[in-house]
């Protein structure tokens, strides 16, 4: 499985911006679909996922109602529906997926083998 994020850009602060994520193989309800974000001098961290089998989401709390993660099975994309964008979200977004993720587990980086490029978002303040 190969994994390209795009949609990243620059947006004001309160402003909307929508990731997506395609990946290359046929994404099953077998994997896990998550994003992790990294900022400047930090290290890289949780975002939300979309979790194997049962397709349940869960969220870092400091995106919770603001941030949506969805999936299209059928045309092997994942998205990061981005609302009420913030300053302190300004990061390069990357994508992830495994299929043996356990619930767990699911906010470790070493938890995924798969992994995009990254696409950069910048909020102004």
């Amino acid at each position: 499985v190969q994994l390209q994020a795009s949609g990243g850009g620059l947006v004001q602060a309160g402003g909307s911006l929508r990731l997506s994520c395609a990946a290359s193989g046929r994404i099953s309800r077998d994997y896990s679909m998550a994003w992790f974000r990294q900022a400047p001098g930090k290290e890289r961290e949780f975002v939300a996922v979309s979790f194997r089998s049962t397709g349940r989401t869960y969220y870092t709390d400091s995106v919770k109602g603001r941030f949506t993660i969805s999936r299209d099975n059928a045309k092997n994309t994942v998205y990061l529906q981005m609302n009420r964008l913030e300053p302190e979200d300004t990061a390069v977004y990357y994508c992830a997926a495994d299929r043996s993720a356990i619930l767990s587990s699911i906010e470790y980086v070493s938890t995924y083998n798969y992994w995009g490029q990254g696409t950069l978002v910048t909020v102004s303040s």
